[in-house]
């Protein structure tokens, strides 16, 4: 039992999917940073600015208080924060499922034909 039966050519295809694997999931980790950034310095900035643009000034202390309060509310688990934090990386993950949803109905497609 002790003894590794696998040939040369299957320890090459098992280290090369998890060479794929671990590739496909930093990629993923980059992404989901990159994006958790946007949604937790860049949306609350914008949604800062505009707001104040439109409505005026902010009923507190500025940005620090407003982004004071959002971050607590995130720390709470509100999940409208959570929402407004992760809805940068949702909308990309979206917009990644409608289109690998369309290429696999056009290779449908061109199957039937």
């Amino acid at each position: 039992m002790g003894k590794d039966t696998r040939s040369p050519i299957a320890e090459f295809v098992v280290a090369e999917n998890r060479s794929a694997l671990v590739k496909a999931v930093r990629k993923e980790t980059g992404l989901l940073v990159a994006f958790l950034f946007l949604g937790l310095i860049v949306i609350p900035v914008a949604i800062y600015v505009v707001g104040q643009s439109i409505f005026g000034e902010y009923g507190g202390q500025g940005y620090g208080q407003f982004f004071g309060e959002l971050s607590g509310r995130i720390r709470s688990g509100d999940r409208v924060a959570w929402f407004l934090v992760l809805s940068p990386y949702l909308g990309w993950q979206t917009l990644r499922l409608m289109l690998f949803g369309w290429r696999l109905t056009s290779r449908r497609k061109k199957a039937r034909v």
